[in-house]
């Protein structure tokens, strides 16, 4: 999608603080057997993603190659090589979920942020992200915005959950509610 924030977003080299954090997680967890995966994790919780100035530091605590960090790194789509929008968007691309009307509800959540999968709106607020089953099968289409779950989710619903989520940024108390709670049976079904 042509716009989005995040197309040829540059990740810049991490700044002091982010330095520190890397090298005390490293410090903790690089004699640990099979350290990546939790370096990784630690890295992202710290940063938001993982800096690609990073990768050499990880790779020299733990004898690897870069390109072996890299690799992992990009297998797994949980993990970012840049920062992400203030609000992570994932929607299920599971089986359950698209025999309920995922990927129509997907469509619609591309065009009204006007980015693709793993991209981030052009305003910054939200990254969209696939993910595979969020364990609501039975009241898909489902997704998570940040740590929120939500089930059933119509486009009426994703509309309301993203006017929520900018309301937030702009710091209306009311917002916090769940957005789909107030709205009656025939705007939920749309």
């Amino acid at each position: 999608m042509e716009g989005a924030a995040s197309e040829g977003a540059a990740t810049k080299a991490p700044d002091a603080e982010a330095a520190d954090r890397i090298a005390a997680i490293l410090r903790a967890r690089q004699h640990q057997p099979g350290a990546l995966l939790p370096i990784l994790h630690d890295v992202q919780d710290a940063l938001g993603f993982v800096p690609a100035d990073a990768v050499p530091a990880i790779a020299g605590a733990l004898n690897l190659s870069r390109a072996e960090v890299h690799g992992v790194i990009s297998f797994y789509h949980h993990f970012r090589d840049r920062p992400a929008g203030r609000h992570v968007l994932q929607l299920c691309r599971a089986e359950a979920c698209q025999a309920v009307g995922a990927d129509a509800l997907a469509d619609h959540a591309q065009r009204e942020l006007g980015c693709g999968w793993h991209q981030t709106s052009a305003d910054g607020a939200i990254t969209l992200e696939p993910v595979y089953c969020l364990g609501q099968c039975a009241v898909g289409p489902a997704l998570m915005a940040g740590t929120e779950l939500h089930g059933g989710v119509t486009p009426a619903r994703l509309d309301a959950l993203l006017t929520a989520l900018r309301q937030r940024d702009a710091g209306y108390d009311d917002a916090r509610q769940d957005p789909v709670a107030s709205m009656s049976d025939d705007e939920v079904s749309r």
